[in-house]
């Protein structure tokens, strides 16, 4: 938890320094004003941006704690080809070539992702099973010569 706070707290405070330092500032309220929806809209979207990157943070750590950092990279990489569907749909964005591709892509290595969890699994398991069958019976043969030997 440490970990995501100092990450989230650093990268707050360099992006506030550039944010002075470039003299960007000065433009936030006419970037305010111009933004279509209105100066509330726009101070709502920015506040639940930052709730939901929280939560994507602190869901992302616990998934690379409980499970591994491949599986929580792969569940990110099934999150891509919402985000510009959901644009389409609620804000009616075109649909471009490269976001088409970049879905695709995304869709592709999630899908290689399971089929090789998959293929690892089934390869374990048959594997797995000829090693105990071995090693159960040469540990049973070698009981068989020590009870012998002693009696």
């Amino acid at each position: 938890m440490d970990m995501v706070i100092y990450e989230n707290l650093v990268a707050s405070v360099v992006t506030v320094v550039g944010l002075f330092a470039s003299g960007e500032w000065e433009g936030l309220g006419r970037e305010m004003d111009g933004y279509g929806p209105g100066t509330v809209s726009y101070l709502m979207t920015l506040i639940w941006i930052a709730v939901f990157w929280q939560m994507y943070s602190i869901g992302a750590l616990g998934l690379i704690f409980e499970v591994s950092a491949l599986f929580c990279n792969s569940i990110s990489v099934v999150g891509l080809p919402i985000v510009p569907i959901a644009a389409v749909f609620f804000f009616h964005d075109k649909m471009s070539g490269v976001k088409g591709i970049s879905m695709a892509l995304a869709v592709w290595g999630f899908v290689s992702y399971v089929y090789q969890y998959y293929v690892d699994d089934r390869n374990s398991k048959g594997v797995g099973k000829s090693v105990d069958d071995e090693t159960t019976s040469v540990r049973s043969s070698e009981c068989k010569k020590d009870i012998s030997s002693t009696l």
